[in-house]
């Protein structure tokens, strides 16, 4: 429960337009009623970032996490997904964001750079747990968390911000995430500018994570850090813990700080009327969103004209300038392009298991394929508002003279992938991703009514009553 709630008192120091109206919109967030394709959008985002979390919890970032965790015990007040162990809020927010990033099955709003559901969700979830808060609460936290995450990083720039060397990432999602923790924690106005206050003080985070080749340390910054950095804040805030009325204006403060960068009224434009989990997609691979389209595009070519392996001579892919420098040649191999499109074209899909395959890129029909692959980036993509990408397939096909092959090319620009903003997913199509992520760890019964549970989350009383579902007895 919250205790010591913020008394008006006086202030040393005036409070902007911006914060206030900010920090009123967090704090009315528990009795703000939300469109109904906005509340079902949360809980696909939900349903999703759960899978993320499940399916990520095998692999080496997932494992060092709760290891970590569980290591350092904690009031038992959340859960660490697929093992039962309960742990303070702050910690299960910790451990839970690592496992939401294991690898990029979570979502991502791509031009806000930012992959809100690995950090906002988590913290909203260890917070809901704590507070006993109903699963109508949870939603309309994490819609909150996901609008503040997003307007942070317009606020700073995007990629203006993370060229300069800071992560999009983990400045919004310790924002998004404690806009939602402070949420579920019943603050009022005056806690909301304290707790943008703490959330500002441990923003953090360099776009350097690009260099880390396990996974590990990006999954700490783009989960586990922010999550936990969030709920951190809102604790600390409804434990009665005081601050900075007004970090954004003033000597010294959030916006002076990062002046070269900060479009102060991106926080709060169009708050109310644009849902920023609207905008953000989710992916139909286990991969990185840049390669998304990409990936539609190739299964598209593979399935119209029954492309082999073998009949290809080569690939030419155009993306946007951005996207082409996030996932060309990268070690990571669920975030290195040309080694996804070579398994693609081998197996003629992705699976969680082919993009986490290690053997795979030693595998030497893969590296023949990757060879023939050719990235670009173009600047007419970077200015379209969806995330696009043309390929083009040189095929080698009999039908030449002399019975010689003919060399044959096909193409396929994709504008919308399934799961973006335009074009998106419904539950159907959650599903056929989400439930193979899932029964791994929790089997097949476990799995579904874990899904059912969430498409009636609305009705639920207490989310605690999630976490029969959330690991194997």
């Amino acid at each position: 429960m919250t205790r010591n709630k913020g008394k008006p008192g006086p202030t040393a120091e005036p409070v902007s337009a911006l914060m206030l109206a900010l920090a009123s919109y967090i704090a009315a967030t528990p009795r703000r009623a939300l469109p109904a394709e906005v509340v079902e959008r949360a809980k696909l985002h939900l349903l999703d970032t759960i899978a993320a979390m499940v399916s990520g919890a095998p692999l080496l970032p997932g494992r060092r996490a709760i290891e970590y965790v569980t290591a350092m015990g904690g009031t038992p007040e959340a859960t660490i997904l697929t093992t039962g162990t309960r742990t303070s809020a702050v910690n299960a927010a910790l451990a839970n964001g690592m496992l939401a990033h294991s690898d990029e099955t979570d979502d991502a709003y791509y031009l806000a750079l930012v992959h809100p559901g690995c950090s906002i969700v988590p913290a909203a979830l260890a917070m809901a747990e704590r507070q006993k808060s109903s699963g109508r609460d949870l939603l309309r936290a994490i819609v909150l968390g996901y609008d503040v995450c997003a307007r942070t990083s317009m606020a700073l720039g995007i990629e203006h911000f993370r060229s300069a060397g800071h992560s999009t990432h983990s400045f919004g999602g310790t924002f998004g995430s404690a806009a939602a923790a402070g949420a579920l924690a019943n603050i009022d106005v005056r806690q909301a500018r304290h707790l943008l206050s703490y959330a500002a003080q441990q923003a953090s985070g360099l776009s350097c994570w690009a260099r880390d080749v396990e996974h590990v340390e990006k999954a700490f910054d783009f989960g586990g850090m922010p999550a936990r950095n969030g709920v951190t804040a809102a604790t600390m805030v409804a434990s009665g813990f005081t601050g900075v009325e007004d970090v954004f204006s003033g000597d010294r403060g959030f916006l002076h700080a990062f002046e070269p960068f900060i479009r102060p009224q991106e926080f709060v434009k169009g708050l109310g009327t644009r849902y920023d989990i609207m905008q953000t997609a989710i992916k139909r691979w286990p991969v990185g969103y840049p390669i998304q389209a990409p990936l539609d595009a190739l299964s598209t070519l593979i399935d119209r004209h029954a492309i082999r392996a073998g009949e290809v001579e080569k690939v030419h892919i155009t993306v946007d300038e951005q996207g082409a420098r996030t996932v060309s040649g990268r070690k990571m191999s669920n975030i290195n392009l040309q080694h996804l499109v070579a398994i693609m074209l081998l197996d003629g899909d992705i699976s969680f298991e082919a993009s986490h395959d290690p053997a795979r890129s030693r595998d030497r029909d893969v590296l023949a394929l990757k060879e023939k692959v050719q990235l670009v980036g173009s600047a007419a993509l970077s200015k379209t508002k969806t995330t696009q990408a043309i390929v083009e397939i040189t095929l080698a096909r009999p039908g030449g003279p002399q019975g010689k092959a003919r060399s044959t090319v096909v193409r396929h620009h994709t504008r919308a992938v399934l799961g973006s903003a335009t074009r998106p997913m419904v539950r159907a199509d959650l599903e056929r991703k989400c439930v193979p992520l899932l029964q791994p760890a929790l089997g097949k019964r476990r799995a579904a009514a874990l899904v059912d549970a969430i498409w009636t989350i609305d009705r639920l009383p207490d989310v605690r009553a999630l976490r029969r579902l959330l690991s194997r007895p």
